[in-house]
């Protein structure tokens, strides 16, 4: 395959039981991770009807006035549950706030397990109540689908079918409801601001449905920006940087970026996706694995736990500070 090609691949093979099937998807599967960090999934298991209940919610809390959204920021959690305000976060080094607002779900563990791993209570929205009901539901989907997609990923690498299953339960995962809000004159004009500049997610894969318009668009490796284009049934794979951390980056964690629609009209309505951030239990040893270090690609990354790395990434976008 190319390597600028963005594989589609069919999860429905790779549990058909059928063994050339499981295999082809496997190659294919992590050959587009490797070549451009990036592959495209059907059959994933998040229904339309699903998918279309949870995006009817989110237009109908980022409707509301920012007033009455920001009742449900906690600034003290560094962003990790609920809504996430207009111009906060912006990419590892860029000094201009993405054109974005978002809410975060997190993992609904029991009151033990969150404060043995410090993790914050999600925040709910009493005025659109359904919005943790499908909220909820499509967390725990893309959550398994994200395990499953993993087993085929450890097969690639030639570890054991369940290697990460132990090191992603309970892990520190957040389904991110985003809404790139309808441009203003100011920002059309500046070249300068844009719905997410390019960057690197920081875990082990993203699953993305499909966004709510175009805009998505991955680095090739020479540098050219390649147009990321699911079917409104499929979604968009990427390997994070401590996926990349952990195989020496044998599998890429590719820069990607949304950009602003070049016709004026499409830029003043808005855009939603719902990416979901596939993070391991913040124990997880993220060593370079030894099979992918040689000679030719010496070890290229210190020795770190998932919850050191995501806590300095988090200080780099500017989401958490050291007290």
């Amino acid at each position: 395959m190319s390597n600028k090609e963005i594989k589609r691949v069919d999860y429905l093979d790779y549990i058909s039981g059928d063994p050339k099937l499981k295999e082809k998807f496997i190659k294919d599967f992590g050959d587009s991770f490797a070549n451009m960090g990036f592959a495209i999934v059907a059959n994933h298991g998040v229904s339309q009807d699903l998918k279309d209940n949870l995006y009817d919610s989110m237009i109908t809390f980022f409707n509301l006035p920012d007033e009455e959204k920001k009742k449900y920021e906690d600034v003290d959690n560094f962003g990790q549950r609920g809504y996430i305000s207009k111009y906060k976060e912006s990419a590892k080094g860029f000094k201009v706030p993405d054109l974005k607002e978002f809410y975060h779900i997190g993992q609904d563990a029991d009151e033990k397990t969150r404060k043995e791993l410090n993790y914050p209570e999600n925040i709910w929205v009493d005025k659109v109540p359904e919005f943790e009901k499908y909220g909820t539901e499509i967390y725990n989907t893309l959550e398994q689908t994200g395990i499953n997609l993993l087993r085929a990923i450890a097969l690639y690498l030639e570890l054991p079918e369940n290697y990460f299953d132990a090191k992603v339960k309970n892990g520190n995962s957040i389904l991110r409801l985003l809404h790139y809000f309808p441009l203003t004159e100011d920002t059309i004009n500046n070249p300068t601001a844009v719905r997410a500049a390019p960057h690197g997610d920081i875990n082990l894969i993203t699953l993305l449905m499909g966004a709510s318009a175009k805009g998505l668009q991955a680095q090739s490796l020479d540098g050219e920006w390649i147009s990321v284009m699911p079917k409104p049934e499929e979604i968009v794979i990427n390997v994070g940087d401590m996926l990349a951390r952990f195989t020496n980056n044998k599998l890429r964690s590719t820069i990607h970026q949304v950009v602003n629609p070049k016709d004026v009209e499409k830029m003043k309505k808005p855009r939603y996706s719902s990416p979901f951030f596939l993070h391991p239990h913040p124990n997880m040893d993220l060593t370079c694995l030894e099979s992918c270090v040689s000679e030719s690609n010496p070890k290229q990354y210190e020795d770190m736990t998932a919850g050191a790395f995501l806590t300095e990434r988090l200080e780099e976008l500017g989401l958490k500070t050291t007290r």
